[in-house]
């Protein structure tokens, strides 16, 4: 069987004048495809589950801006709620009503939520949250999961998950040492190394921040017992429970992950799909504990364009759309569609994959057993997962360059759709059971 090509000229063109101009060449490092070799694609248009690049090349888009495209790129809606933002004013750095109405959004669907300030990031976000927790309880440290991303802040640049897991570069240079050592870090999915850190350092940490689905090593959901032993270690330590739902955040259900488990937390970081495509964050959290950021109280954080008009508009739309009767249904049938097909395919060519999936967001594992951690997603077969991400892309489906990214589906993403990404599969697991054939 011959391989398909895949003409990237012009992409390679434009990456080799980017490399001159910008770090790498990408303005965020897992763009690069440093970690699977090539060249990425430089997309020019997104339509539906679709995309094209600058090649004319078509891919089916698994990748949805890491998030954000819960409803497809160019959703007609969101698409005239910005036109109308644009045509009365981009930013005005003062209060507008969409802010409000964006507030109202967000804490009349999101558990523990009382009280919200949107920011322009995830990192943002929770940067601002791992202040807010300071404050709140007088105390320096942190704790946080091996292979769990928190944004770049440097509170959480240690044992960090995604495109610094993928680099090969947990801890980032330009982190101090004093920071470092305020930042405590655990295994997820698993209490008793919490309980031995907070044995060691109970009186100190002013927060337990934690994806409840770890989203930057693929999709790892908590096990049974996990949030709940998390949620007991801080009630009796004093310390504050933080969820980053900057990924699950609207994404696995109407009011995020807090409506799939009854464990609530005492901060919530969101980002992505509340900014409808567009660059958004932010923090919210019981009403004692939001009352202390400026300047309702003492602790500082501000933002230029926090609240601008062109994302509170694109994120009021989607979070209305994302309302209506049967959109979280779709995405669970698209969402498991895709994942039962996947290991069916491999299974049919002689090869075991698992796949970690909460909703439409999803990643496959090469390793016969889900992973629960960090050293079960190290372990899994990295160079079999690039041979399947190239074999994939030459056949028009555009996948996260790392096997510790998640795939992110849209309600455009429908059941053709999902047959064509699975025809895709069926073909690359050929191709690499029986290469040259």
């Amino acid at each position: 069987m011959n391989q398909p090509s895949l003409d990237l000229s012009r992409s390679e063109e434009i990456f080799a004048a980017a490399r001159e101009l910008i770090p790498g060449g990408v303005n965020s490092p897992v763009r690069a495809y440093k970690s699977v070799g090539g060249t990425p694609p430089h997309l020019v248009r997104g339509e539906g589950p679709l995309v094209w690049d600058e090649d004319g090349n078509e891919y089916v888009d698994l990748v949805g801006s890491y998030g954000p495209l819960i409803l497809g790129h160019g959703n007609d809606e969101v698409r005239a709620a910005l036109h109308e933002a644009v045509d009365t004013g981009t930013t005005f750095g003062a209060p507008t009503r969409g802010e409000l109405e964006m507030a109202r959004l967000i804490t009349e669907r999101v558990a523990s939520c009382e009280v919200v300030r949107l920011v322009n990031s995830g990192t943002e976000a929770t940067m601002s949250a791992a202040r807010l927790a300071r404050a709140a309880t007088g105390r320096e440290k942190i704790l946080k999961f091996e292979g769990c991303y928190h944004g770049h802040g440097d509170s959480f640049l240690v044992a960090a998950g995604s495109g610094a897991l993928t680099l090969g570069a947990p801890d980032s240079p330009g982190v101090t040492a004093s920071t470092a050592s305020n930042s405590l870090v655990a295994v997820y999915n698993d209490l008793d190394s919490v309980k031995r850190v907070f044995d060691e350092h109970a009186s100190s940490i002013a927060a337990v921040f934690v994806e409840p689905v770890a989203g930057n090593m693929g999709t790892i959901p908590p096990d049974a017992g996990f949030l709940e032993g998390l949620r007991a270690h801080c009630d009796v330590s004093g310390a504050l429970l933080v969820y980053d739902e900057v990924m699950t955040g609207f994404r696995v259900a109407k009011g995020g992950f807090q409506d799939l488990h009854p464990v609530r937390c005492d901060i919530i970081t969101m980002g992505k799909v509340i900014g409808g495509g567009l660059p958004v964050g932010a923090y919210g959290g019981r009403r004692d504990l939001m009352m202390q950021v400026a300047p309702a109280g003492p602790m500082y954080q501000a933002g230029t364009l926090s609240g601008n008009p062109l994302a509170v508009a694109a994120g009021r739309k989607t979070l209305e759309i994302l309302a209506r009767e049967g959109v979280y249904e779709q995405l669970e049938l698209v969402g498991r569609g895709l994942a039962t097909g996947l290991m069916e395919v491999a299974h049919r060519h002689g090869r075991t994959i698992s796949v970690g999936r909460v909703g439409s967001m999803m990643c496959p594992y090469f390793a016969p057993v889900m992973p629960r951690d960090l050293s079960d997603v190290t372990a899994t077969d990295r160079e079999e997962w690039t041979r399947f991400f190239h074999g994939m892309l030459r056949r028009g489906v555009l996948m996260p360059p790392s096997p510790y990214e998640a795939f992110f589906l849209s309600v455009r993403h429908d059941e053709a759709v999902i047959a064509r990404v699975l025809e895709a599969a069926d073909a690359t697991f050929t191709e690499m059971v029986h290469p040259g054939h």
